[in-house]
């Protein structure tokens, strides 16, 4: 199975993409055919996430799906969870089957038996409790925090890299989540979530959203799954 993915958004999200997915395919033996489309301005998807606009941002997606698959790829994942809030849209313009990132952590979290979870991310995941796609399991987030928590991570995103400041901001806002709101584990709901968490340990359970999509991708690249079990076709 040939991948492609939508990088770019940001760079650091990609690169960790890049590393989980080929170690995933190595430890289970086999190797991984992958191409990446690397998105010119992440600042786009910034604004167009922030202003809802998910029909532009779908005609910003189009075109690299449309050369990933030139180049040969059989379906496509987008690097960012914040990218997928115009998944639908996307999905209507794509060349591609897509593969999301959202679809597989409902199953996750009931397969762990866990209830409630804390939602870490951009402003619209938060918001939206990851775009209101949990149908057995029930989201949480810090509603007096959101737009703070969304800015760091923004900054996050485009630095590339975690402050110490916004390290402390995430993983305080998941202590409160697990104290105040009864979150059985907190979720890191976007990709550059890494950056703050690699390394850390913060004293309450952390899934990492990242993980479940390689996870996935990994069972197409080693032939585990096929596409129809796990992929939304146009």
């Amino acid at each position: 199975m040939h991948i492609g993915l939508i990088g770019g958004i940001g760079v650091a999200a990609t690169v960790v993409y890049y590393q989980r997915l080929t170690a995933e395919v190595a430890r289970r033996g086999g190797t991984v055919d992958l191409i990446i489309a690397h998105t010119p301005d992440i600042q786009v998807l910034i604004r167009n996430n922030l202003a809802d606009r998910r029909a532009e941002q779908a005609a910003e997606y189009a075109p690299q799906i449309d050369r990933l698959k030139a180049a040969g790829a059989n379906c496509v994942a987008i690097t960012s969870l914040g990218g997928h809030f115009c998944y639908a849209e996307t999905l209507a313009r794509s060349s591609l089957p897509l593969v999301s990132a959202v679809t597989p952590l409902d199953d996750f979290f009931h397969q762990q038996g866990i209830r409630r979870i804390g939602l870490l991310g951009t402003r619209i995941v938060m918001r939206s409790r990851l775009y209101s796609q949990l149908q057995k399991t029930e989201a949480v987030a810090l509603d007096d925090e959101i737009e703070d928590i969304g800015q760091a991570y923004q900054e996050m995103a485009v630095a590339g890299s975690c402050s110490p400041g916004a390290r402390d901001l995430f993983v305080e806002a998941g202590r409160r989540m697990i104290k105040e709101q009864g979150a059985e584990a907190i979720v890191l709901a976007g990709t550059d979530l890494n950056l703050a968490f690699d390394g850390q340990t913060p004293g309450y359970p952390v899934i990492d959203a990242l993980d479940v999509h390689v996870n996935v991708l990994a069972d197409l690249a080693t032939g585990r799954r096929e596409l129809e079990e796990v992929a939304d076709f146009p």
